[in-house]
């Protein structure tokens, strides 16, 4: 069900929508790990509580990995919407599973580009609601939106009013999700949500994904998986094959599925060495 974070804009199409619902404090469990605080942990990031921490050291002690492989996974992010951009043209992105705010977010990236780029942020966390504004600065001549949602629901998110009034759905839309289909564990479901979210864009548009892999180091990757799965973190790892056929009926840009510091890399993707990431990453292209 989409909970609305915030409502239409009127101040004219090239400002940013800055009205956020705040969350509860029922919302915000902070004795609790949550896989966005986690992810904010191992990237060097402030917003995390205890449990959130000792969640993250927990998988560490069984991937020591687990830093880099999480930083490669956001360079990556970063590499791609920057291709997207400059070198593919697309203006408008919809960012299913967000997490919390990180610099340089996507509006960021895009927006360096071509300061007209717009951006969707989606995100079901309460902790990502609670930090949502700094997700909503921008240009002025772009906008950068958030709305609370699930990615279960992929018409709710295409048919709200944010994402009506930002993107014009006759131009390219760039659909990113970075490291969240590995929390749907059904791979007919992941396949579902991916078609659904694809349907109603326009031929052009992207698939940007990437997600964890058990191909690298099984044993670690499954013991990590196990102990975010303890947490209440549900989580599930992919092998090549399955996350290539997340991209079905879309055409592949080189270098295809490949671990996500090997996608275009830049000098410090290049210094990584394989054993030491568990994410595929691709890009494809809507015929």
């Amino acid at each position: 069900m989409l909970v609305q974070a915030s409502t239409p804009s009127h101040r004219g199409p090239n400002v940013p929508d800055k009205t956020v619902r705040e969350p509860t404090s029922a919302d915000l469990r902070t004795d609790v790990a949550h896989s966005a605080r986690v992810y904010d942990y191992l990237l060097g990031g402030k917003d995390n509580y205890a449990a959130d921490r000792d969640a993250a050291e927990e998988v560490v002690r069984v991937a020591p990995y687990m830093r880099t492989s999480v930083r490669a996974n956001r360079d990556f992010m970063v590499r791609v919407a920057r291709h997207l951009a400059a070198e593919c043209g697309v203006r408008q992105f919809l960012d299913v599973g967000t997490g919390l705010p990180t610099s340089p977010n996507l509006h960021e990236v895009v927006q360096e580009v071509d300061s007209s780029g717009r951006v969707v942020y989606v995100d079901n966390d309460p902790i990502v609601l609670a930090h949502a504004r700094a997700l909503l600065t921008g240009t002025p001549q772009g906008r950068s939106r958030y709305i609370h949602a699930d990615l279960a629901d992929p018409e709710a998110i295409l048919s709200s009013p944010e994402v009506r009034a930002t993107f014009d759905f006759g131009e390219p839309v760039a659909l990113c999700l970075i490291a969240v289909l590995h929390f749907v564990h059904d791979d007919e479901r992941a396949h579902d949500v991916v078609r659904r979210l694809l349907e109603p864009l326009a031929p052009g548009s992207f698939l940007a994904l990437s997600t964890i892999t058990i191909d690298s180091a099984p044993e670690e990757v499954g013991d990590a998986v196990k102990k975010y799965n303890a947490r209440g973190i549900r989580s599930k790892g992919r092998t090549r094959a399955q996350v290539a056929a997340l991209f079905d009926g879309l055409e592949l840009l080189a270098p295809g599925v490949v671990p996500v510091h090997r996608w275009r890399p830049d000098e410090r993707a290049r210094a990584i060495d394989d054993s030491q990431v568990s994410m595929y990453g691709g890009l494809a292209r809507k015929p």
